[in-house]
């Protein structure tokens, strides 16, 4: 029995178990890598992807809550090539040190600025509160993030 899931605008019949945590469906059936292992609690943010326009961790929601649901990865906001806004800026700004909590950052700021065009600063950390830099990055994931608040997501 398949599970059926949008996964980047593509309608998947996923095969894994349905117990299985969305992160290792995407990282071993999808072959998406950029959400990252990083706890496996939820506690850390490096497998934020998108459900439904909400951040989620991946670590923790399983396959059958997903039945029918539109998820975004990283993957599915910009290329190398064509980088989207916020992957831009992050570049730019030189966000990522090692890069593993990157790809859940951006996750979840993309979630933030879809919701609030122009977030305040309060709104702005507080959303990004449960993500976790352990290089210590913050400040310029915050500056790219302000950014594209400013001119806009598009």
């Amino acid at each position: 029995m398949s599970t059926n899931v949008t996964v980047n605008g593509r309608r998947q019949a996923l095969q894994s178990d349905p117990a299985t945590p969305l992160l290792y469906v995407l990282r071993d059936e999808l072959k998406l890598n950029g959400a990252k292992f990083g706890c496996g609690m939820g506690q850390c943010g490096a497998c934020t992807v998108i459900v439904d326009g909400k951040p989620v961790f991946s670590c923790l929601t399983p396959l059958a809550a997903l039945e029918g649901r539109a998820v975004r990865t990283v993957e599915g906001l910009g290329t190398v090539d064509k980088p989207g806004r916020l992957q831009a800026a992050f570049l730019k700004h030189q966000a990522a040190q090692c890069g593993y909590c990157i790809a859940g950052m951006i996750a979840r700021a993309q979630a933030l600025l879809e919701r609030h065009k122009h977030p305040t600063e309060d709104q702005i950390r507080t959303w990004m509160e449960p993500n976790l830099c352990r290089c210590g990055t913050h400040h310029r994931i915050l500056a790219a993030i302000r950014e594209v608040a400013q001119e806009g997501l598009a």
